[in-house]
Parts: C-alpha cells; structure tokens; sequence
C-alpha cells in the first residue's frame, strides 16, 4: 500500500493512492497514519480489504497538500556516511560501525513543502535518503534478517544538512542537522511488502534542473537490516520511528571549489525507485 496524508499543516488527514493512482479517503477508517496504525494488523488488514474491494472514497488532489506521511513521529534515527561512494567523494575512511545521529521529529515537514535556509547560512546542503519507518517495536534484534520483519515500510527522505553548523561549530553533528524544516519526508509511506529489497532502489536528485545525485541502495555500507539490527542494541525503537539510511555520492560538500551550496529561490527535487518524488523551493528562514 501507499499511505499518506493530506491538507493543511496540523490538519492532515489519512489517505491511500490506488494501483490506479486515486487518491482515498481513509479518514473513515482510521484516525491517522502513525505509529499505532502500523502496530496494528487488524487495522492495516480492514485498510487493506477496504482498498481492494474499491469501497474507499476517492478524493479530489486538485490543490490538496500532501504533507509528511507518518503523523506522530516518536524519533528519527539518522546513519551518516552509509554510502561507499559518498565517502569516498568527502574523503572520509569507511566507518567500522554505523554512524549514529539524531534529528528532532519537528524537523519533518512534508515533501513539497517550502526549505528554510537557516539564518547566517553559507553550506545549506542536501541528501536524498532511503527512509525506514517502523512498525514493531525492535529491541536488541538478533539478527539483520529478522531486524526487517520489524519494518513497516519505506519512504523518500532529503535529509538537508548544514555542513559549518554541522562540522565546524564543534560538538557533534546536531546543530547542522536539526534547523527547522531540515527533513521533507514522502510523499508517500510504502509498506514493505512493496519493497522486496531495499538493496536495489535507485535513487536521484536534481538542484534548479541538475542531476546532482544518481546511486543506488546497493552503495550502502550497512544495509537496512544490519541498520535496524545495529540501532535496537542502543535504544528500543517504536512503531512511528523513522531511520535515515545515509545519502549516495553528490552532495555539495564532496563537489569541486566552489561548492554548489543552496540559497534562496533554488528547486530540490529528488525521488527514490517505487518510493515517489519531492519538490522543494527554499526560502531565507
């Protein structure tokens, strides 16, 4: 299936998009997309036999904002410097272990909304990203086979990052990470039995019409489930949780002098294979 939500900020209401691309009401269903509608089969079941029975009314996406695709989000876990490729395009050595950080879920705001490029800003970058959402709560996981039965589905991340904030202001990479509207997630969530492999999607990101990034999960370093599994030995992770997996080769930080950064008035696009497509048009904060 592919969850959503629609309408205005703080407003969304629960929605699903067809095999035939229609929008549907699922407000008469369910109360949200979130972390207790993942955790709970029965429900998901009744959303699953609603769609398919074609009882689901549809909704007219004229207009309609569709805003991040997970309401109520507990944390979201962030791997840096997961790709091989990015590594070696900013010099990095390959990390022994994931790289672990945190953004603040306020930081999600959904996928064609605007980016605000943060006051005093020169090295506003960005990321696409494979996101991870979870749908059963993982707990020192023994194994990474068995850490992907505890995901729920996939979504499109632009984890956006400001590399002085982040690496030259000292301390650890959270300043950087966590100005406001710094994760644009969706559009939609995909639930992971639309995803047999998350180690073979493409993914792509373009800046003002530019191909700026062009890779592949099969790049990762540590893949979904070795992600997951690595993560629950640390923290336990809940239904709504999402994990950032780390960004592919093509960042404004690993390119030639002068580095393409972001301001005001550019156009981000990016889109992973099966996982749907983002616009964002930045703006000053």
């Amino acid at each position: 299936m592919k969850l959503l939500r629609v309408g205005t900020v703080g407003a969304e209401r629960p929605a699903l998009l067809d095999e035939g691309g229609v929008l549907r009401d699922l407000s008469g269903l369910v109360t949200d997309v979130d972390g207790a509608l993942l955790a709970d089969e029965a429900a998901l079941a009744r959303v699953r036999d609603a769609a398919a029975a074609g009882t689901l009314p549809a909704l007219d996406a004229e207009g309609l904002r569709v805003g991040a695709p997970l309401g109520r989000i507990g944390k979201v876990v962030c791997i840096g410097l997961n790709y091989h490729d990015h590594a070696r395009e900013t010099g990095a050595a390959t990390p022994e272990e994931p790289i672990v950080f945190f953004k603040a879920a306020d930081t999600v705001v959904g996928p064609n909304d605007t980016v605000l490029v943060p006051r005093k800003s020169e090295k506003t970058d960005w990321e696409v990203e494979l996101a991870v959402v979870i749908g059963r709560t993982a707990r020192y996981v023994d194994t990474a086979e068995e850490a992907l039965t505890h995901v729920a589905g996939y979504a499109v991340a632009n984890d956006v990052s400001e590399r002085e904030f982040q690496i030259e202001r000292g301390g650890t990479w959270d300043k950087g990470k966590n100005c406001e509207t710094f994760n644009p997630l969706g559009p939609w969530l995909v639930t992971a039995d639309e995803v047999p492999d998350p180690q073979a999607l493409s993914l792509r990101l373009w800046v003002n019409g530019e191909l700026k990034q062009n890779g592949t999960t099969a790049e990762q370093i540590f893949p979904v489930g070795e992600v997951v599994r690595y993560v629950s030995q640390f923290m336990t992770l809940y239904p709504g949780d999402v994990i950032n997996t780390g960004t592919p080769a093509g960042v404004a930080m690993g390119a030639a002098e002068p580095k393409p950064y972001l301001r005001s008035g550019d156009v981000v696009e990016l889109e992973i294979e099966g996982l749907g497509r983002q616009r964002q048009e930045l703006a000053d904060a």
